[in-house]
This record gives structure tokens, C-alpha cells and sequence, in this order.
């Protein structure tokens, strides 16, 4: 499996949206706030920056950095009141 990254893109208008296929794969449009989140290769991530960046449709391109958070936790003690609340089935 190809290692792959996240651009979050801001745009003026959603109708431009769909033409951003052509640089990775669309995986959510937020109508509401006018971003896209497109996946694409990380080999190729700043390219992909750059040639998207130059649309003129496109208000700014920011990388995720979802990737490089840790999501091991530590120390995930749970909730004596959640637990029992859980084995009664409430």
C-alpha cells in the first residue's frame, strides 16, 4: 500500500469542487465552512500543493497532519460510573 496524505483545500464556491478529482482522491466536502479533503500520494504531496494552490477557484491548501498524531493513548483508565452504566445497558 501506497503511503498517502491528506490536503485540506479552501475554495470560493463548491461548484468547483468535483475538478478537484483530477489531483487525488475526494473524500468529504463541507458545504457549510467551503473545504474539500483530498487524499493523494505523499511522494507527490508538494506538487499536488502547488498545482492546486495555483487554481483560481482555490482561497488556500493546508497538509494534514492527522498522520503524524499519535493515537496510542496511555494510562486510558475508564470511568467507574460510564463502566457500570454500561453493564446495566442504559
Amino acid at each position: 500500500m501506497k503511503e498517502r496524505q491528506g490536503l485540506i483545500v479552501y475554495v470560493h464556491h463548491l461548484k468547483q469542487a468535483k475538478s478537484l478529482r483530477r489531483y487525488g482522491h475526494v473524500h468529504y466536502i463541507s458545504r457549510k465552512m467551503k473545504y474539500v479533503v483530498i487524499y493523494c500520494d505523499y511522494d507527490e504531496i508538494e506538487a499536488t500543493m502547488n498545482k492546486v494552490s495555483r487554481l483560481p477557484y482555490v482561497k488556500s491548501v493546508v497538509p494534514s497532519y492527522r498522520r503524524f498524531v499519535n493515537t496510542e493513548f496511555e494510562n486510558a483508565k475508564p470511568d467507574k460510573a460510564k463502566e457500570y452504566d454500561y453493564k446495566t445497558g442504559l
